[in-house]
């Protein structure tokens, strides 16, 4: 009796990037922070390599790099311990979400779990200034986080900055310089002090 081939196994779905619950990284934070920087949610790269900003092309490092004399492509634990002693803290206003690719565009809304910010902000008594990397991170604590913050948090100046992401072309490196060295350099602790 001639055998009946076997249908072959149906291929596996491709799994759907937006799908997956992104977590995001913890905080770069030192003990005298006087500024706190908040971006929205790391892109793909920094995930994947579990490093702020990793983006060859995000302007962050060669902004803040320039603020606190370290090389934007020096190794990853110097510039962060650079942001440390200049009184630096760094972390994201989303600690979860589902978002296909890197854009804050495709964050799908109902997926954000913003990180503990009021816990953070309460173990920083000199932060002096909050500076939002873009707009969707400032959107997204006005809307998420800020209701919820204490009266003398709600006080902690608020600065918005032209992100340093590649997809923000409106504004150059050197604009965009400009405006985070405004806003960061007055805040920082001297360089040498700590």
């Amino acid at each position: 009796m001639p055998r009946t081939p076997m249908p072959a196994p149906a291929p596996e779905p491709a799994r759907d990037p937006s799908t997956t619950l992104l977590t995001g990284l913890p905080p770069v934070l030192g003990d005298d922070a006087r500024v706190l920087v908040l971006g929205s949610m790391p892109g793909v790269r920094s995930l994947d390599e579990a490093c702020y900003y990793a983006h060859p092309r995000n302007a962050f490092w060669p902004i803040v790099g320039s603020l606190i004399d370290q090389p934007p492509t020096g190794p990853y634990a110097a510039r962060l311990d650079a942001l440390r002693e200049r009184g630096i803290a760094l972390w994201d206003v989303i600690g979860r979400c589902r978002r296909a690719g890197s854009l804050d565009s495709r964050i799908e809304p109902d997926s954000v779990e913003v990180n503990d910010l009021g816990g953070l902000i309460d173990r920083c008594p000199q932060l002096t200034l909050i500076a939002f990397n873009g707009a969707r991170a400032e959107q997204e604590s006005d809307r998420r986080v800020l209701p919820q913050l204490g009266l003398g948090a709600r006080a902690i100046r608020r600065v918005r900055l032209p992100s340093t992401s590649p997809a923000n072309a409106a504004l150059g490196v050197e604009e965009k310089r400009r405006a985070w060295h405004a806003a960061l350099g007055p805040a920082l602790v001297p360089a040498g002090s700590g």
